[in-house]
């Protein structure tokens, strides 16, 4: 089979489509979501800020749709047609090259364990909806509803269909499931961009159960062992591969989970665009945690300078809420590259020791 990509200007935009020589169909369209994404409201429903440059964007864009097409045509033939993968080599790296987003939520499950689980309990998450309910745990999840992506026109009442409603069974689905995480702030972020991205309840409830369960334990547990675990193992990791940046935290008396814990709490989201959020994850669901601990390590290092600019406590703070802005996260293929060359060796095995180490540290601490 052969094929062929068209570029065609269509002022002010570039369209991009994927032929099948052999058979004259339009196989991939961009030019609609290009199209979107120069409106006031993104592909995935989030309204742009006034201030937000659209030239630079654009400039971005026209870029990265050539990326995209290449990237389709070759989870197309990847794929063939079929709804499995296998680990692999070869997957890893296409992952790493990005996910094509009609083909994100399908590799998503299967790579995470998330479509196994869900097979393996069939009507699992509707009898956790049709089940009794805890009145505490519900009443936490709607007090949350309405500041959950007041940017998102999906997620508003206005909607139709309104996403708060979905939103709503996956929270109270897993508080149900997962009865010693229950809810806390920030799962409701994760399960919404999940739900963007799946279109899918369900889906959502098992890959939220992937992440919180298995790849992020003890992140949203009433103590947050895990998440404070890994701000600290952060830290350790700074102090090996960008000591004058670790040595200016300590100087200063910032503690880390000042500067970083929406990162992890988040993982990302409304810190970064969401193309490069959906991007990190493609890499979160299949590599697992090491992936937080890249993209940290790169936003530091990437701008060490800067950051050793900081002269007091509120202005290290500042800096690190700049270094998550700008045109180095924005393209996010060059960024996605940069993860996995800036921080350099990364191994699970220093991870979980140094895991140890401040986990045990914080136990005796109280």
């Amino acid at each position: 089979m052969k094929w062929a990509v068209v570029l065609e200007v269509r002022p002010p935009c570039l369209s991009c489509k994927l032929f099948c020589v052999d058979r004259p169909l339009c196989l991939f369209n961009f030019y609609e979501a290009y199209e979107c994404y120069v409106l006031r409201v993104d592909p995935y429903g989030f309204e742009r800020p006034e201030d937000f440059d659209y030239a630079s964007y654009e400039a971005f864009f026209s870029r990265y749709l050539v990326v995209l097409t290449r990237r389709a045509i070759k989870w197309s033939k990847l794929l063939k047609g079929n709804n499995s993968i296998q680990k692999s080599l070869k997957v890893k790296r296409y992952i790493r090259k990005g996910i094509p987003n009609e083909h994100r939520a399908l590799i998503w499950m299967i790579v995470s364990g998330a479509q196994a689980n869900m097979e393996q309990n069939p009507g699992y998450y509707h009898r956790l909806l049709e089940g009794e309910k805890n009145d505490k745990l519900v009443e936490a999840i709607k007090t949350d509803m309405n500041r959950t992506f007041p940017d998102n026109v999906k997620f508003r009442k206005t909607a139709d269909p309104c996403l708060q409603h979905t939103l709503y069974n996956v929270l109270v689905a897993y508080g149900h499931h997962n009865k010693a995480v229950g809810y806390c702030q920030g799962m409701n972020f994760i399960a919404g961009y999940l739900i963007l991205i799946t279109k899918n309840e369900e889906e959502s409830f098992w890959l939220l159960d992937a992440l919180i369960g298995r790849i992020l334990p003890d992140y949203y547990s009433p103590a947050m062992l895990g998440l404070k675990t890994d701000q600290e193992v952060l830290g350790e990791l700074v102090k090996m591969k960008v000591p004058a940046v670790a040595e200016l935290m300590e100087r200063h008396g910032v503690m880390w989970t000042l500067v970083v814990s929406r990162w992890f709490i988040c993982l990302f989201i409304d810190i970064l665009p969401v193309e490069t959020v959906l991007r990190i994850w493609d890499c979160l669901f299949y590599e697992g945690s090491k992936i937080i601990f890249r993209v940290a390590l790169t936003l530091i290092k990437q701008h060490q300078t800067f950051i050793l600019e900081a002269t007091n406590f509120p202005d290290i703070c500042d800096k690190f809420k700049q270094i998550t802005k700008g045109t180095f996260v924005t393209e996010c293929h060059s960024f996605m590259q940069k993860i996995f060359t800036d921080p350099g060796s990364l191994s699970m095995a220093t991870i979980n020791k140094l895991r140890e180490t401040c986990r045990e540290k914080l136990l005796s601490q109280g």
